[in-house]
């Protein structure tokens, strides 16, 4: 290819030089041997010539075709940029052509020909109006495993983030979100992480949208920190309410990281807002304002619908009667057995004699098993081996 532009270029050099500047630049076989010797056609280089005579110089002709009819109209390419400014910096092609499909209908798009555009076109225009910061290290979605309880109510996670006043004070949001449909069933704003303002985010989703089968938290000193008889005041609560407390595991990919990025999605919808709250009242009535707005109006990737109408069309719901229903992995309780072993399917298991006569919760990802405590702390983790019945013994968590 290289060799070829070279050639080219001397081509257009050499016939400028003999056509406008009538310069003696071919031996006595003029131009067929000239294109002999550098291996061209002689009729690319009579058109070659031809163009330079009529234009008084070479340059290219654009290879851009006279007409797109599949082209994106001016008109819909402004209700693209226009909408990446109303939505927000967290609102990518996918929710962008959500939208335009609502536009497309209410305004008759069909009827004048217009279409909506493909998620990659809509990429491209954003790109081309310098609306896309480029992210060459972030990890492409295609190679995430998404695990996600099937129903609402199934689990509610639960997290705290620290937000910055106007004032330059600090205050804590609990935030709670169902991980089926990423609804946020609560947001309640309080001075610091504590154990009350847990309790009262957890207890205000329940009141309002039902007490879940199971609750996952992190292993923060709100949800953790030990009252009377070992157990967890957060705990405790969780637990006379009905549902059941897990904390992630750092062996285990069943994390908190569905609340953890909506903590992301909040605080940019925060910053975008005109005025910062200045007070802990002021940023309680924002943080409603949001949540009905991420609730009924945002649209959500992971359920391509804004989440309460994900919710709201769900066939059951879960709860504390019965398990978690999930798509990708399956939670049980077990019984621990006089000689602190439980069996998962056709294996058994060794959880320690000083728990025996109790209960504890399997949550199994494939072939790897991670067991919990009642009160939601981790007891250990290991991959099963399908070649063996017995397993030995849980890995530990690291202190």
């Amino acid at each position: 290819m290289a060799r070829t532009d070279a050639r080219m270029n001397l081509l257009d050099a050499t016939l400028t030089a003999w056509i406008i500047e009538g310069a003696d630049v071919f031996d006595a076989r003029g131009l067929a041997g000239f294109c002999a010797d550098q291996g061209l056609s002689r009729s690319t280089a009579n058109r070659h010539a031809a163009r330079i005579r009529e234009r008084g110089r070479w340059e290219l002709d654009s290879r851009r075709p006279r007409s797109s009819p599949t082209r994106t109209t001016d008109a819909v390419e402004s209700h693209i940029i226009a909408l990446r400014t109303e939505l927000g910096r967290d609102n990518g092609a996918d929710n962008i052509r959500y939208e335009l499909t609502k536009i497309a209908a209410e305004h008759d798009w069909a009827g004048k020909g217009w279409k909506i555009p493909a998620r990659s076109t809509i990429n491209n225009i954003l790109t081309r109006h310098g609306l896309v910061t480029p992210e060459p290290k972030k990890r492409p979605k295609s190679s995430y495993r998404r695990f996600q309880y099937a129903r609402p109510r199934d689990c509610y996670q639960i997290d705290a983030t620290e937000v910055v006043l106007a004032g330059g004070g600090k205050a804590t949001v609990f935030e709670v979100i169902d991980d089926c449909t990423r609804t946020l069933v609560a947001t309640y704003v309080c001075h610091a992480e504590t154990t009350a303002g847990a309790i009262t985010a957890i207890g205000k989703a329940f009141t309002d949208y039902g007490v879940p089968a199971i609750v996952l938290s992190d292993n923060g000193m709100a949800f953790s920190a030990m009252a009377s008889k070992g157990r967890s005041k957060f705990g405790a609560f969780v637990n006379s309410s009905g549902a059941r407390l897990i904390h992630s595991s750092p062996y285990h990919p069943q994390t908190n990281g569905k609340v953890e990025r909506h903590h992301r999605t909040f605080k940019e919808w925060l910053t975008d807002q005109p005025t910062r709250p200045a007070t802990t009242t002021q940023l309680q009535k924002s943080c409603l304002r949001y949540q009905k707005f991420y609730n009924t109006q945002r649209r959500h990737s992971a359920v391509n619908m804004p989440p309460e109408q994900a919710w709201n069309a769900a066939a059951t719901l879960g709860g504390p009667q019965h398990l978690p229903a999930q798509v990708d992995a399956t939670v049980g309780t077990h019984s621990v057995s006089d000689s602190g072993v439980i069996s998962v399917g056709d294996h058994t298991i060794s959880v320690g004699r000083p728990h025996a006569h109790t209960r504890v919760t399997v949550l199994r990802d494939g072939n790897h098993i991670t067991t919990y405590k009642t009160s939601g702390e981790v007891l250990g983790h290991l991959h099963l081996n399908t070649d063996k019945r017995y397993q030995g013994q849980l890995h530990r968590p690291a202190a």
